[in-house]
């Protein structure tokens, strides 16, 4: 790792983490600080291959990799209930469903597995899956089911098709009683060691984006509407239904689904949260 080149952040190319970044850019200089955007699924593979420092990731794929990161404090997108955009459409009843075949999106690691703990543990279900680009039409011709993540569900979710949509988030608190966490941000260990004040930084602008951005939500609704359409009611809806903390509740929730995950093998290790903190301990939640 080069000591003097720039930190490069991932930012998840959805709306779900606006209210964290939105103003964060204006406080992290270009010349110290490089914004990366991709999918979840991209930026995942980037920082397990050290081509970002610090990002928003997957829940899942930071708990595959725990041990190489820290995350950073009271930082997710959760929802503790409905989040409107994980989403499970269905051109079949959900009993045939159930016995079917359910075509995935290759964009997001949690939400995938997460669908797979509910269909097994909750419903006793072992359907069938295929992994298929996020165009819901496509996946329908090719499986009973589909799930979309992120502003593709969304856009579908306006769209009266005659589907069956089921709020992955909503049923998940409905059966557990928890919240659920779809992303984490995280720092590499070796960025956290060698560069803590830049770490602490970005730390602070995205605190402080969250802040300003929950406290008037106007900007992100109007950027919502010329940039992915909809109505202004929708997207503040959107945004006061997601949860952007991540307290002890957020925390009890995720615990769950990586024991869930680990019960069903879909993650090979148990998983302790360890937090960057600014005078560079390490906090571990046993």
């Amino acid at each position: 790792m080069g000591l003097h080149r720039p930190i490069t952040i991932g930012r998840i190319d959805y709306a779900n983490v606006w209210p964290i970044f939105h103003y964060a850019e204006q406080m992290l200089p270009g010349d110290r600080f490089i914004i990366d955007k991709r999918v979840p699924s991209a930026l995942n593979g980037a920082m397990k291959r050290g081509e970002v420092d610090i990002t928003a990731m997957s829940s899942f794929a930071y708990a595959e990799h725990a041990d190489d990161y820290l995350l950073l404090p009271d930082l997710s997108v959760s929802a503790k209930g409905r989040v409107n955009s994980i989403l499970l459409f269905m051109k079949e009843p959900l009993e045939r469903v159930l016995q079917g075949t359910i075509a995935l999106t290759a964009t997001s690691a949690t939400s995938i597995n997460l669908l797979k703990i509910i269909m097994s543990l909750h419903y006793g279900a072992n359907p069938s899956y295929v992994t298929m680009e996020p165009d819901l039409d496509s996946m329908l011709q090719h499986a009973d089911g589909a799930l979309l993540i992120g502003d593709p569900a969304i856009q579908a979710s306006w769209q009266d098709r005659g589907l069956t949509v089921i709020d992955l988030g909503e049923l998940w608190q409905r059966w557990t009683g928890y919240g659920m966490t779809f992303a984490l941000f995280a720092v590499r260990r070796e960025t956290a060691a060698e560069r803590p004040q830049e770490v602490a930084a970005v730390l602070r602008a995205l605190s402080e984006s969250k802040r300003k951005s929950l406290k008037d939500r106007g900007p992100l609704i109007d950027q919502a509407c010329r940039q992915l359409g909809g109505e202004s009611g929708y997207w503040d809806r959107y945004f006061q239904e997601l949860s952007y903390d991540f307290g002890s509740e957020e925390q009890a929730g995720l615990k769950l689904y990586f024991d869930y995950a680990q019960q069903l093998r879909l993650l090979r290790h148990e998983v302790r949260m360890q937090f960057f903190i600014e005078n560079t301990a390490i906090r571990v939640n046993e």
